[in-house]
């Protein structure tokens, strides 16, 4: 059973069966004065890389005008459903791409603007947006150039997991809501949907699809491959996987509460075939995507500013080739 969408970091979901670190073996593995061992941060990806620029084309080409099959099913929906928007409100889209939430939100009665690191994306976003949309070529992690605001919502949707580090970017958010305002961000499921670290397996003894996930406190940085049959290695980008906790830890330092989570699963559906009954029930009970919303309570206290530098954890890496988009 494979479900595949196509999110900012590709859907990579393979190999269930990860190979671990040998102990002393990746770089960056670092002796503390008392002998414990830690993981410095990976060395982060410059602009051009990690903006999607390099895969813009192909990105656009799964994604599309209206977004994938995903984001019309699942996605968008239940941005719309969570985010109750009203009209005329001031919306921002962070790592907006090519404006398919955009456009969403903007027939909704919003006042959007977006903001993608990619130039690529960005145009194309308008040429295919309404010219009330305003659209800008900006680092999620610092908007001090952004000439808008504040913002009564602000959405991050399948983005926050390729973004490193990422509490910049809840910091950015935080300051240019309006007091009482809400953030929204949908990743997909950190505990169930951790690229290469999880996958399916059949039970045979029981007749069950069952989720298996190797690893799932410690924060990974992974590289995709999106060109994998057609040019594997060529086409490259990060994603980076945190534990839930992680982030609701980092969003509650920068001032912006969790009031609502929910777990959304996949619409998909196996019609026939021996297993078809059991892959319809896994898809039902683990989803694939995480959908959080937040309120800005107030600007970050000194010590919730240190909580939130706790929970990021020093970052490992995985060092085999890179993977296809796959689930």
């Amino acid at each position: 059973m494979t479900d595949l969408p196509q999110s900012r970091h590709g859907n990579s979901q393979a190999r269930p069966h990860a190979q671990r670190r040998p102990a002393g073996a990746a770089r960056g593995d670092v002796r503390t004065r008392r002998g414990s061992r830690r993981f410095a941060p990976p060395e982060r990806a410059d602009a051009v890389e990690g903006s999607w620029d390099h895969v813009a084309e192909w990105y656009d080409s799964m994604v599309g005008e209206k977004g994938s099959d995903f984001h019309q099913s699942v996605i968008i929906p239940g941005v719309v459903k969570l985010l109750a928007l009203k009209p005329g409100e001031a919306v921002l889209d962070i790592a907006c791409g090519q404006g398919a939430v955009s456009n969403t939100l903007y027939r909704l009665g919003a006042d959007v603007t977006g903001v993608d690191i990619s130039p690529q994306l960005i145009e194309i976003a308008r040429r295919r947006s309404p010219s009330e949309i305003t659209y800008h070529v900006g680092d999620a992690r610092d908007l001090k150039k952004l000439d808008a605001g504040p913002f009564d919502a602000i959405v991050s949707v399948m983005s926050a997991q390729n973004i490193d580090p990422v509490e910049p970017m809840f910091a950015e958010c935080a300051r240019l809501l309006k007091p009482g305002g809400r953030f929204f961000m949908v990743i997909s499921h950190p505990a169930f949907r951790i690229p290469r670290q999880s996958g399916w397996l059949w039970d045979e003894q029981r007749s069950l699809q069952v989720r298996t996930v190797d690893r799932y406190l410690s924060p990974l940085r992974i590289p995709i491959d999106m060109r994998p049959f057609k040019r594997p290695s060529e086409k490259q980008t990060w994603t980076y996987h945190r534990p839930v906790e992680a982030y609701v830890t980092m969003m509650g330092a920068a001032g912006l509460w969790t009031n609502a989570m929910e777990g959304w699963t996949s619409h998909k559906r196996s019609d026939s075939g021996p297993r078809a009954d059991a892959e319809n029930h896994s898809r039902d009970e683990f989803p694939l995507f995480l959908a959080v919303r937040a309120v800005k309570v107030s600007a970050a206290e000194p010590r919730e500013r240190r909580v939130g530098r706790e929970a990021r954890k020093p970052v490992a890496q995985d060092r085999r080739p890179p993977s296809g988009p796959r689930s």
